[in-house]
């Protein structure tokens, strides 16, 4: 239902976009492989975690470093990364570049279970804590407490466990030992900076706001800085009296100095930057890390791979932004390594739905990400959206997410699991409809779909409330998540199928508009309804985008209301979860919470003060039913109170009895994981009394 509302008349926002693309005689020359350079290692624990030993696996070390690859610019297989071909050379020819890396795997290699975990960081941080059973951290090694560690998911197994670094915007802290990468800076043919108009949208930043790329200028005349409070509002040009640019043009401040950046609201800032990096280098260096880990026994200087000989499998498990990242990955042919063969096995994408990420783009950003109303004029969702082949309507093209993979037979089988904030700050209906929204697509033979109804975009905390009107959504999906990685080793090592797909349709009348009447979300007293969705637009790229794949984004016509206005661009049309009378999405993979529920889910938010209704992005809501029907009558609220629902907690107990063991034998949950989820639920009813026994 929104829009996009970003640049308008008097901003000047232009991004220039280039993709790389090779030519007949590049093509017709005959690749040098990539490969890695030099592996540095800079520290090892032997044994970490305190001295742990897993029956049957034993313990495990720790390796941390730092590697050091190279591309050759002329091989078919770099040929997509953008501004390759303008990246400084060695004296070899070759583009250079280097990247964090952190292992843990077995000390006894041969007690493993030959099958790695590779994990993307999100933005540096190692996010791999809840699906291992709290042991994580940005040191997991470090974990010490025995009863955390029997209790770990992965370690048991025997999985070697791998993180490196592919986004340049992370974080750089050694002490947490996140994961980043130094990339190659694109230069003009004859060495002087390149530059170009870039832009930066600016929320929570306090007093000073670093740019992502420095400014070609100190000239405020050249540059555009705007304010508004709400998505819909007018931007308001901050003159260049208020602000300044600090001496080397890499951040921005507000005047009078000290002046802070007022929280949550919107700043736009559009200006010519310099020294674009090679932001696409990312993609190979995740592709030439893991097929050496897998294929190799050394780097080029002798120095032993640590995982030599071992690995048989590579799966992924990434959440959100990493997600993306691996959606453009598998989409652009990444997923072939340099030597043909394949690089993972198994990908894991939780949260991540059809979109892919801000980076191989002149001027990319890849930690941005595009939500009810931030960050829309960063190239995220665009087609093709689905795992299947579809017709784009608007440009005539057809494509999918797994054509190239498919066309060199190294496509991966993928869980592609999100939430219901997906449909709504996203466009996630697109994976799983034509892009008019008008029919349901078949399964993918590579990938289940899997929708978490009800959900947030990750865990919430159900005490709070952030910027947000309600409590946050504290669903966790995390055990489903745990069974389904198990049905993918399954599937990738015995072809067994997994568990079928689970999501809103079409045909079934579960996928629907976002207005009220169209998703029975009930009228609770207290709780505010805008239908409040983004919309999936395409913008222009430029006459030439399609035909040349350089395109410049040509400054939107964005005229308000920004609801659905195709002044705005043209439209994929996108569409939510339908609900039932409690306000729970009523199709997709439901857990015990929202199958036997004391409260009403929602994987979307609106803002409270002052930037009331609004969209609160990544959050959804947690919005308990009244505890009798005395409590019901006296508020008006129209859902069943918990006493109505269920009388007294010998039911209660009974029926989220049934919705785990119905889960565990349709294989969405372990039954590790079963006896947790039921004594979790069970403790909340218990310590909070909200039910009487029998």
């Amino acid at each position: 239902m929104i829009a996009i509302a970003a640049a308008r008349s008097g901003t000047l926002l232009r991004f220039t976009i280039a993709f790389a693309l090779a030519s007949a005689a590049v093509l017709a020359q005959v690749p040098a492989h990539a490969r890695i350079k030099k592996i540095q290692i800079t520290a090892k624990e032997s044994p970490a975690f305190g001295g742990y030993s897993w029956p049957g696996v034993g313990q495990y070390e720790k390796i941390t470093g730092k590697v050091f690859g190279e591309l050759d610019p002329k091989d078919p297989k770099n040929a997509v990364i953008v501004d390759l071909q303008l990246a400084p050379r060695n004296a070899a020819g070759k583009v250079e570049y280097s990247f964090d890396f952190y292992i843990l795997k077995p000390m006894d290699l041969a007690k493993g279970n030959h099958k790695m975990l590779y994990e993307a960081p999100n933005r540096g941080r190692k996010t791999i804590l809840a699906f291992n059973r709290g042991v994580g951290g940005d040191d997991p090694g470090s974990v010490s407490d025995p009863s955390l560690l029997a209790n770990s998911f992965l370690m048991p197994q025997g999985y070697s466990i791998v993180f490196s670094g592919w986004d340049a915007s992370a974080g750089t802290s050694s002490a947490d030992f996140n994961t980043t990468i130094t990339l190659p800076v694109a230069k003009n043919p004859d060495g002087s900076p390149i530059t170009g108009p870039s832009y930066e949208y600016i929320v929570n930043v306090g007093t000073s706001y670093a740019l992502t790329y420095p400014a070609a200028t100190l000239d405020r005349s050249k540059a555009t800085l705007t304010h508004r409070v709400h998505l819909n509002d007018e931007p308001e040009k901050i003159p260049a009296s208020g602000w300044q640019y600090n001496s080397d043009g890499t951040a921005i401040t507000l005047l009078p100095a000290g002046t802070p950046f007022k929280r949550n609201d919107i700043y736009e800032f559009s200006y010519t930057a310099k020294d674009p990096t090679v932001n696409g280098v990312g993609f190979a260096a995740v592709r030439d890390w893991n097929a050496w880990l897998r294929y190799e026994t050394k780097d080029d200087m002798g120095n032993a791979n640590p995982l030599a000989g071992d690995i048989t499998r590579i799966y992924t498990e990434v959440v959100s932004q990493p997600g993306r990242f691996l959606n453009d990955f598998r989409y652009l042919g990444f997923n072939q390594a340099e030597n043909g063969k394949q690089v993972f096995d198994g990908m894991m994408q939780w949260i991540a739905a059809g979109d892919g990420i801000s980076m191989n783009y002149r001027w990319s950003q890849p930690g941005r990400t595009e939500r009810n109303r931030q960050d829309h004029l960063y190239i995220e969702g665009r087609f093709p959206f689905a795992d299947v082949a579809t017709n784009d309507p608007i440009t005539g093209s057809t494509d999918s997410r797994y054509a190239k993979c498919e066309r060199t037979h190294t496509c991966p089988f993928a869980m592609e699991i999100f939430s219901a904030n997906e449909y709504w700050v996203k466009a996630a209906s697109l994976m799983t409809t034509d892009p008019t929204g008008k029919e349901d697509l078949p399964d993918s033979p590579f990938t289940r779909i899997y929708f978490m109804s009800s959900m947030q975009h990750g865990t919430g905390n159900g005490a709070s409330r952030g910027a947000c009107q309600q409590l946050l959504n504290p669903l966790d999906s995390q055990a489903v998540q745990r069974a389904l990685f198990t049905a993918m080793d399954k599937w990738v090592t015995a072809g067994t199928p997994p568990p079928p797909s689970r999501f809103p349709k079409l045909s079934d009348g579960t996928l629907v508009k976002p207005d009220r009447a169209s998703t029975g979300f009930p009228r609770i007293p207290g709780v505010a309804y805008t239908g409040f969705k983004t919309t999936r637009y395409l913008l222009d790229y430029g006459p030439n985008f399609y035909a040349t794949g350089i395109p410049t984004l040509n400054p939107p016509k964005f005229a308000p209301p920004y609801q659905d206005n195709p002044a705005n661009g043209a439209i994929y049309p996108s569409l939510v979860p339908k609900t039932d009378a409690d306000g729970n999405d009523i199709a997709g993979l439901r857990l015990p919470e929202v199958q036997v529920p004391l409260a009403t889910y929602t994987g979307w938010a609106v803002r409270a003060a002052p930037q009331n209704d609004d969209g609160c992005e990544g959050s959804g809501q947690y919005i308990p039913f009244p505890k009798t029907k005395a409590d019901r009558l006296a508020s008006g609220d129209p859902r069943l109170s918990i006493e109505e629902h269920y009388g007294n907690i010998d039911t209660y107990s009974a029926l989220l009895h049934k919705a785990i063991d119905d889960l565990v034998r349709a294989g969405y949950l372990l039954p590790s994981d079963a006896e947790r989820e039921l004594s979790k639920d069970l403790l909340e009813v218990s310590t909070n009394n909200l039910l009487p026994k029998k």
